[in-house]
């Protein structure tokens, strides 16, 4: 006997990305670009208090809303680090930042509630919108260097509009926001009654100057939820440490429904996040100079096989060339570098239409093994291109 799960679960699958490095497990020699996992250890600083955090029994529940060191550590990281101040009571500590996700989304999407999105984006936040009957509404960036103005966002706004989701230093492209084009956009939001959800998991991860944060404009703090974390600015993507930030009126009412999913988050965790935020603040440092060095390898490389970069990437760990003078078909595109190439990156239109015509290289992969997929998948153009017009 086979029962039936509820009607929005159709919209639960394997990520794209993940479907697509599935077919990596038959090649044996394979490169895989696919993930965007930093290869860096987590900071020894952050392991010793984890590992001591259990030594010493500090395995019990926390507060749901986190341990309250661990919040203070967050707010003084923020104050510090980008001069805006959040009270404890104004955190929650999550398993990663995609609980934090979940939890926002959970707490504010009603059926029918429409959720602006820029695209190309991370495909994970489809299938949470629409398991809970949201809409997802997206904006296409691809003809302003991937960066969404505010003109975009006033042209999609309807009376179904319940909040905007946005991702800088954003994962497919690296783009990052300057202060002044977050602060063009606040000025715009501000002024509409809807949600801000800015996820700013790669806030550390900015390559040029410093990163803005939508929480450094005070006119729309009533209106915005903050997601951070520790996985890509200390690679401890396996601890599952998010935060989730925002005014004290919406915390407390998303600490319930927090609370209801895991009680709290990771107490080990919680307590090796402290050392991290107290510590342990120049591992971001010490991998960005190596993301920078592997990424403008990538942009030699790439351009002189004849791939076409609409935007440098500033952030994160992604590289979004197009590959416009080759095919049009990017899934088949990389199924064939997979098969013939044996190297693996993930098909632009993983992450809405908008990103057809481009591959996702993530570079949080050592630089001898970007070098060493680049000299395949230049001998795999030459062989199979050499005899074919670029399309």
């Amino acid at each position: 006997m086979k029962l039936s799960l509820n009607n929005n679960s159709k919209h639960l699958s394997a990520p794209s990305i993940r479907q697509f490095s599935s077919r990596i497990s038959g090649i044996q020699d394979c490169i895989n670009l696919t993930i965007g996992q930093p290869d860096f250890p987590m900071p020894q600083v952050v392991k010793e208090a984890y590992i001591n955090a259990i030594r010493e029994d500090q395995t019990s529940y926390s507060h749901n809303k986190g341990l309250v060191e661990t919040r203070n550590a967050v707010s003084q990281y923020f104050e510090q680090r980008y001069n805006f101040k959040y009270s404890s009571e104004e955190i929650i500590i999550t398993n990663g930042a995609s609980e934090a996700l979940d939890t926002a989304l959970r707490s504010i999407i009603d059926p029918g509630d429409e959720i602006l999105i820029p695209g190309p984006v991370y495909s994970g936040y489809i299938p949470l919108i629409k398991t809970l009957g949201g809409t997802p509404v997206y904006i296409d960036t691809s003809k302003s260097d991937y960066k969404v103005t505010p003109e975009a966002i006033e042209a999609h706004i309807t009376s179904h509009t319940k909040a905007i989701l946005l991702n800088y230093p954003t994962n497919p492209t690296g783009v990052i926001l300057s202060y002044d084009e977050v602060q063009a956009l606040a000025n715009k939001l501000k002024d509409h009654s809807l949600f801000i959800i800015s996820d700013e998991i790669y806030a550390e991860n900015t390559f040029t100057g410093s990163h803005t944060s939508f929480a450094e404009f005070s006119a729309i703090r009533d209106q915005l939820l903050l997601i951070g974390g520790l996985s890509k600015s200390h690679s401890a993507t396996g601890i599952r440490i998010g935060f989730l930030i925002g005014p004290e009126y919406l915390i407390e009412k998303l600490t319930f429904m927090h609370a209801y999913n895991c009680i709290c988050a990771n107490v080990p965790a919680q307590i090796a996040c402290i050392a991290a935020l107290n510590e342990g603040l120049e591992a971001p440092q010490h991998m960005n100079e190596a993301y920078i060095e592997r990424r403008d390898f990538l942009i030699e490389r790439l351009e002189a096989l004849g791939f076409d970069l609409d935007a440098k990437p500033e952030g994160a760990f992604y590289i979004f060339p197009s590959i416009k003078h080759f095919t049009d078909d990017d899934f088949q595109f990389c199924i064939d570098v997979l098969e013939n190439a044996h190297v693996a990156i993930v098909p632009g239109s993983a992450f809405t239409d908008f990103g057809k015509g481009h591959v996702r290289i993530s570079y949080a992969y050592e630089l001898d093994a970007l070098k060493e997929a680049m000299r395949r998948l230049e001998q795999y153009l030459s062989n199979y291109y050499k005899s074919k017009p670029p399309v």
